[in-house]
């Protein structure tokens, strides 16, 4: 696997960089120990294009999309997001608190944005991420793992598990026995 190299301010190094300004500092005690994967699509089902970007950045435009009425109002971010193609853009620093894991619990430690990293796969719950996806997947949760060495190995999980009932995804349609196969290699 290629190494992702994370610099000292917590930017990942020759990736594609669109900085969102919906983040903050995290609590002075967090110390990062989590990894969530989340999937997404904009509009619902469709893949590639710049509304995803948008999103996270307050761009989104209403009229574009009718289901964008309901989310352009919205304020969230990711650190990472992977398209389908495997580039990987960065919008927040690991340093920081990105708003990806809204009210959210793991292991009874409640507001998991404090204390955790969220990566976006551009994705639906019940289609297939692709193979190139995992592959920088892997190669980001190694870089991760290696940088932040409070993160454990079962520091990884999806958004599902994190605010179950409330969230789905990576859905159905993420194989974890793939991602394992990936870091075990």
């Amino acid at each position: 696997m290629t190494a992702l190299i994370i610099d000292e301010a917590g930017w990942l190094q020759a990736v594609e960089i669109v900085r969102s300004p919906n983040y903050d500092a995290r609590p002075d005690n967090a110390n990062i120990k989590l990894v969530v994967i989340h999937g997404i699509s904009l509009p619902p089902g469709e893949f590639g294009g710049k509304f995803i970007r948008h999103f996270f950045c307050n761009q989104l435009v209403a009229s574009e999309h009718p289901y964008f009425a309901d989310i352009c109002e919205m304020q969230v971010s990711a650190h990472c997001l992977i398209e389908r193609d495997g580039n990987i853009v960065q919008f927040v620093s690991f340093l920081n608190r990105a708003w990806h894991a809204g009210v959210s619990s793991w292991r009874g430690e409640q507001a998991c944005n404090n204390f955790s990293i969220g990566i976006e796969l551009e994705g639906t719950d019940d289609r297939a991420y692709s193979g190139v996806q995992y592959q920088r997947l892997g190669e980001l949760i190694d870089s991760l793992l290696s940088h932040f060495p409070d993160i454990p190995s079962d520091g990884i999980c999806g958004h599902s598990d994190i605010a179950p009932g409330r969230k789905t995804d990576p859905g159905s349609a993420f194989d974890w026995s793939q991602l394992d196969n990936l870091q075990t290699s």
